[in-house]
């Protein structure tokens, strides 16, 4: 007896039954894979497509190798158009990654980028320890100018001019990000202070300033607080032709810092330079700065081209 090609099969009706099982189950699984997968998109989009990664260089300044975090966006591309760049200084004894891990950094910023509130943006991170962002302990201040900076611009496709480049800071981290500001005004054209630790007389005694060993050699030298504090940059910053806007904000429970933050708001103000203040409910603590993060991003990046 003849054999029928296999194919024939599919005409008897355990044949076709079996075709059609066959033809089920295939569309079935197109179908499932096709739900799955616009069931991620979403979740990918907003968890995987832009990233944060820790990098070390040598810093000559420093003498050593100094480590700093950076945030690249969605579709960040080497060989593209440069970007703005945000540098970030954290706060006294903390962590390059608190931005991330405690402020939502990254979440904050693709969202923003997502809804064209900011435009897609490099942010850097550098650890800063306990020097206050000063060339005391280190010569922190030097190596940021001197050595993180250049390593931005050569390794990432960012500015490399004002316009395109902010910086900011929490706490100590504030108090940096104001020195800098006022003192290299040519260098960025946006700036953002959460809980500046900026205080225009002498620190309270329970700062970490009196006792981190940067404002004094063996205790804390008032004179040494004075002579790097910002009152000090006033009058240089305001003989100079560029005013950088300034966004500050505060907790209502932060009581010192938030009367600071009040005065330097208004002494901007009075003075001519741009400046916003926000003052909310709560303390020293990054569930506050969480939430202004989002207004200060806006703030500090609106200036950039």
């Amino acid at each position: 007896m003849r054999r029928h090609p296999r194919t024939v099969l599919f005409g008897s009706p355990f044949a076709a039954s079996r075709a059609a099982h066959v033809v089920l189950r295939s569309a079935l699984a197109i179908l499932m894979a096709f739900v799955t997968f616009a069931a991620l998109v979403p979740f990918a989009g907003r968890a995987l497509a832009s990233t944060v990664a820790m990098h070390n260089f040598h810093a000559t300044a420093l003498g050593r190798d100094w480590p700093y975090a950076v945030y690249l966006p969605t579709g960040y591309h080497a060989d593209a158009a440069r970007y703005p760049v945000l540098y970030l200084l954290h706060g006294n004894n903390g962590d390059a990654m608190d931005w991330v891990t405690q402020g939502d950094l990254q979440n904050a910023a693709d969202t923003l980028i997502a809804r064209h509130e900011i435009p897609p943006v490099v942010i850097v991170m550098p650890q800063g320890g306990t020097d206050w962002y000063v060339d005391r302990k280190e010569k922190m201040e030097t190596a940021f100018f001197a050595d993180l900076i250049p390593e931005i611009e050569s390794h990432f496709a960012v500015e490399d001019e004002r316009g395109g480049r902010a910086i900011g800071g929490v706490s100590m981290g504030g108090f940096g990000a104001l020195r800098y500001t006022l003192e290299h005004p040519e260098m960025f054209c946006g700036t953002l202070l959460l809980s500046p630790a900026i205080y225009s007389g002498e620190p309270p005694l329970s700062s970490s300033a009196r006792r981190v060993g940067v404002f004094g050699e063996h205790q804390f030298d008032p004179r040494v607080w004075h002579t790097l504090n910002y009152p000090a940059l006033w009058s240089s910053y305001f003989g100079r032709p560029w005013r950088i806007p300034i966004f500050i904000a505060s907790g209502d429970d932060d009581l010192v810092i938030q009367a600071e933050s009040s005065l330097l708001y208004t002494r901007l103000r009075e003075a001519g330079n741009p400046a916003a203040l926000r003052i909310v409910d709560g303390g020293h603590v990054w569930p506050v700065w969480r939430q202004l993060l989002p207004a200060a991003l806006k703030y500090a990046l609106a200036c950039v081209h």
